[in-house]
């Protein structure tokens, strides 16, 4: 089984998207997206600088775009020979769409919605997240939680983020667990924690003004518990629901591997979830879509795994 993995925010870079716009169409895909999403996509992937992108309103549509376009870049039976899709937080709106439950159009408007609620909640607080790698679990647990802090993410190998407000943020940092460094992440808010509350109703509007919702045509793994949701309409459900709790990317990885993955090719955005899966499914044969130069690679471990 190949899965097809979907990146979160913090993984996009100036300039990143240029190459894909080489596709035929595909600028004009690009400016579909960005209607839909009310941002203006070509030039953020192309033009924009760092702390431009870094935005939650413009980081979460640029990367689900750039995603899907790489994701579009195969043919028909390439995608058709993925046996799953999973997104790591913002990213599971393009595997809603790489799996058949949404429209590509239809995904950017929801993923537009996020970006402009959880920029707007992020606002609310002075909150932020950092990344602790290394450590045992129940001591990392321990430490965020006399921080004041909230795990966010489960990344698996040995990472999990913690977020919250920037005074636990640096009491974390102070009193890192033994064995760990902690890392601040470049997110301007507490995603995935409580601090988010209020991009929920905001995000549930957009699930709800969406026409038409169909079953995954693969299975489609979910950030909540790491299981295959084979129903539409309750891939939107916890699409709402992931915003206020923790990616559990760690379970989802664990379910690769007990499904027998083969392996791991990452959309653009890409390297972070290869990252992963190179310590938390060691051995597992992967490939980054960081330009359309890896299509080969991708192509060749379709082939290698349908032998």
């Amino acid at each position: 089984m190949i899965v097809a993995a979907f990146p979160g925010q913090g993984s996009q870079t100036p300039g990143f998207l240029a190459p894909w716009l080489e596709f035929d169409g595909a600028r004009e895909r690009l400016e579909r997206f960005a209607d839909a999403a009310g941002v203006d996509l070509v030039a953020a992937g192309t033009q924009w600088d760092a702390d431009r992108i870094r935005d939650t309103s413009v980081a979460q549509p640029l990367i689900v775009a750039a995603s899907i376009l790489s994701w579009q870049s195969l043919t028909d039976d390439e995608r058709a020979a993925f046996g799953s899709v999973a997104g790591h937080s913002v990213g599971e709106i393009a595997a809603l769409v790489a799996a058949g439950v949404i429209s590509d159009v239809d995904g950017m408007r929801l993923v537009g919605e996020r970006g402009r609620a959880m920029a707007k909640a992020a606002a609310e607080a002075d909150t932020g997240m950092s990344a602790v790698i290394g450590g045992k679990e129940p001591d990392v647990l321990e430490a965020i939680a006399d921080a004041g802090l909230q795990p966010a993410n489960f990344n698996g190998g040995g990472q999990i983020v913690a977020a919250g407000d920037m005074v636990g943020l640096q009491s974390l940092s102070e009193n890192a667990p033994r064995g760990t460094r902690v890392i601040a992440l470049q997110v301007a808010g507490a995603f995935h924690t409580r601090y988010m509350a209020s991009a929920s109703s905001a995000l549930q509007s957009a699930v709800d003004a969406i026409g038409s919702v169909s079953d995954p045509v693969t299975d489609l793994w979910t950030n909540s518990d790491g299981s295959v949701v084979a129903d539409g309409a309750r891939a939107l459900e916890l699409i709402v629901h992931q915003v206020q709790n923790p990616v559990r990317w760690d379970l989802c990885m664990a379910g690769f591997a007990d499904r027998g993955i083969t392996g791991l090719v990452e959309c653009s955005p890409a390297g972070a979830l290869v990252g992963l899966a190179k310590r938390g499914l060691r051995g597992t044969p992967s490939v980054a879509l960081t330009s359309p130069d890896d299509l080969a690679a991708a192509r060749d471990l379709l082939a290698e795994s349908a032998s």
